[in-house]
């Protein structure tokens, strides 16, 4: 007996583009603040070309009208409700710079906030898209049959439990419900995430959204359309999307408080000298000075600068972190949980392993094999043929093909009849030498298949999904980084999940689970005392789990557009290695905004000291106030280099 073994590189896989997505100029977020950015830009431009004053303060304060109006009504709106937010407190901010001449500084805080507001609706909408391109997974129609056995074309949505509908090869799954019927493979990687179709026969579940094989199918629906798992992932999404839409940047909380306190504190400084009968103008003075030298614009620019700096590195560098507050939670995880189908693995079987039983050569095993898989859709087929290509050798023409679903195919190769078959289906007993190799190499995590010659088993390839490079250093580099125990979460078997898990290095396994599975086991763990969970995958079925995971980072060649969209971060080249990195980075980013804030602080408590108790001429204030606004944007700019993301 002759076993060889074989790692192969993972073909590059690309995701197909989903349904047409709003376009970011029908968004009015976007149009405002690229109007605001726009007139900033010329208003710039003009003051440094020493145009005439009144051309860059129109340009400005169009800027103010464009990119202001927006949060000066959220604010007004806000204050209605007898709340305070730091929208209103920025608008307030930009005109006091602009009423001491400083409206460069009020239109910069003007563009910063619209662009903010912008990225939030941009994000807002795609995920909005990806969820109603989620439906186009079930068909739009069902073929019925009604009592009198006739088919009949019906919406899907009007399916109801207990209709017979026929499902042709090649098409998708319009309910989910029984196999009374027919046997096929089923494709099911949208729900579980197999990366192997699933034999189906009479007796077993399907699930809507899922493709049907080369067999005809007759299935009794159980579930309502509103009840399938498509339709519960889509509500899943929604509900805990809305929820971390809630989460803010902790400056944001702050902040809240903050802008209160400023409001308070400035009208106090005018109102009391006022009713003590000192003079309108010294008074006026005094606490727009106040205002001005506590406005939090070093302190927004303490935390934004550096946690977009880290953004813009980590993009440079293979991960789009979708916002900044995502950005400042990844230092803060002290859990990973990761797919196994797409993320661990590349996500299509590859042959590892061919046993050969007697005499036969592994050479002429591949030749006969992949003659007889040649004409296959089967993804097996796909994987036996591809690896002969890349042996060098020659695939004969094969006559006579037959294709049994759930079971394998058939042909006739050089006069000689092969068939290529499951353990199960093989003309063997589990025994035999066959079965004996089969049970080993199904017990090793792979997926086995029998050749046969004249009816006399030849040979057992073991095909198995390649786990990522790197993989084991990547899990290994994130359970230092948090902590703790890294996850596997898959909706595949428990034998294929552990033997993946074992060359990953993880040792906590939950396999079987379907979407709404791994969101809970998500839940579970935040449950039982861990404060960030990040959930590391691809697919649809991942998309619940990521909503409910802290932080959801998607594979980016590979990933499904709701996993993308739902995602906080995208691995753009799908390198699991610049996980560790990110975080790292991250924790980086939160070091520089600590010392930020302590700087800014420092400046607002020795200026506002000096403008409570002294005299602060209103010059040395702005000067302070913007020395300390460029030292902090100056410090968080340090992140821009690429020594940022090399150092852990």
């Amino acid at each position: 007996m002759t076993s060889i073994s074989t790692a192969p590189a993972p073909a590059s896989v690309r995701r197909s583009t989903g349904s047409r997505r709003t376009r970011l100029i029908d968004i009015a977020e976007v149009r405002w603040a690229s109007a605001a950015t726009a007139l900033f830009v010329l208003g710039l431009v003009a003051q440094l070309a020493d145009a005439p004053v009144w051309t860059y303060w129109a340009l400005y304060l169009a800027c103010y009208v464009t990119g202001g109006w927006e949060p000066a009504l959220e604010g007004l709106r806000a204050l209605r409700e007898r709340t305070l937010d730091v929208d209103l407190l920025m608008i307030v901010a930009a005109l006091g710079a602009a009423a001491i001449g400083q409206i460069f500084d009020g239109a910069l805080l003007i563009v910063i906030f619209a662009t903010s507001g912008a990225l939030e609706a941009v994000l807002t909408r795609r995920t909005a898209d990806s969820i109603r391109s989620l439906l186009d997974l079930t068909p739009e129609t069902a073929m019925v049959l009604d009592h009198n056995g006739d088919e009949k074309q019906v919406d899907a949505s009007d399916l109801r439990p207990g209709d017979i509908v026929i499902v042709r090869p090649g098409e998708r799954i319009s309910g989910e419900g029984t196999i009374v019927d027919g046997t096929s493979d089923i494709d099911q990687a949208s729900i579980t995430g197999e990366s192997i179709p699933v034999s189906k026969s009479a007796g077993d579940e399907v699930f809507a959204g899922t493709i049907n094989g080369t067999g005809a199918l007759t299935i009794r629906i159980d579930v309502d359309p509103s009840e399938t798992i498509i339709a519960r992932i889509v509500t899943m999404v929604e509900h805990a999307s809305e929820t971390k839409a809630k989460k803010q940047l902790f400056i944001e909380k702050v902040e809240q408080y903050y802008s209160k306190t400023i409001v308070v504190c400035t009208a106090l400084i005018f109102a009391v000298p006022m009713a003590l009968g000192n003079d309108l103008q010294s008074t006026l003075l005094r606490a727009m000075t106040f205002m001005i030298v506590a406005s939090p614009c070093a302190v927004v620019l303490a935390t934004m600068p550096p946690l977009l700096a880290a953004m813009a590195t980590a993009g440079r560098n293979g991960v789009l972190v979708k916002s900044a507050v995502a950005m400042e939670q990844l230092r803060s995880i002290d859990t990973v949980a990761f797919d196994k189908t797409g993320t661990l693995t590349v996500g299509t079987p590859r042959v590892e392993c061919i046993d050969t039983l007697g005499a036969f050569e592994v050479n002429e095993v591949l030749r006969w094999a992949a003659a007889a898989e040649g004409r296959s859709e089967h993804p097996i087929g796909t994987a036996v043929v591809e690896f002969a290509d890349q042996q060098g050798i020659s695939i004969p023409t094969a006559t006579r093909f037959e294709s049994a679903p759930g079971v394998g195919v058939t042909a006739t190769v050089d006069g000689r009849v092969i068939t290529v078959t499951k353990p199960e289906a093989a003309q063997h007993d589990t025994e035999s030498s066959a079965g004996r190799i089969a049970a080993r190499r199904e017990a090793e995590g792979m997926t086995a298949i029998v050749v046969h010659v004249d009816e006399e088993a030849i040979a057992v390839i073991g095909l198995v999904d390649i786990v990522r490079a790197g993989a084991d250093t990547t899990v290994a580099d994130l359970e230092r980084l948090a902590g703790t125990r890294a996850v596997l979460l898959t909706g595949d078997n428990d034998r294929v999940a552990r033997a993946v898990a074992a060359r990953a290095g993880i040792v906590d396994v939950r396999a079987g689970l379907l979407p709404q599975n791994k969101a809970e086991a998500v839940t579970q763990l935040q449950n039982d005392g861990r404060d960030r969970v990040m959930l590391v995958g691809d697919g649809v079925n991942d998309a619940p789990a990521m909503a409910t995971a802290d932080i959801g980072v998607a594979m980016g060649s590979r990933g499904s557009d709701l996993a993308l969209d739902t995602a906080d971060a995208v691995l753009i080249r799908d390198d699991l290695g610049a996980l560790a990195s990110v975080v790292a980075l991250s924790r980086r980013a939160h070091r520089i905004v600590v010392a930020n804030l302590v700087i800014a602080a420092s400046f607002i408590v020795v200026l506002v000291a000096w403008d409570l108790i002294g005299t602060l001429p209103l010059p040395i204030g702005v000067a302070g106030h913007e020395s300390s606004t460029v030292i902090v944007a100056l410090n968080g700019m340090r992140l821009l280099s690429s020594r940022a993301w090399k150092q852990r």
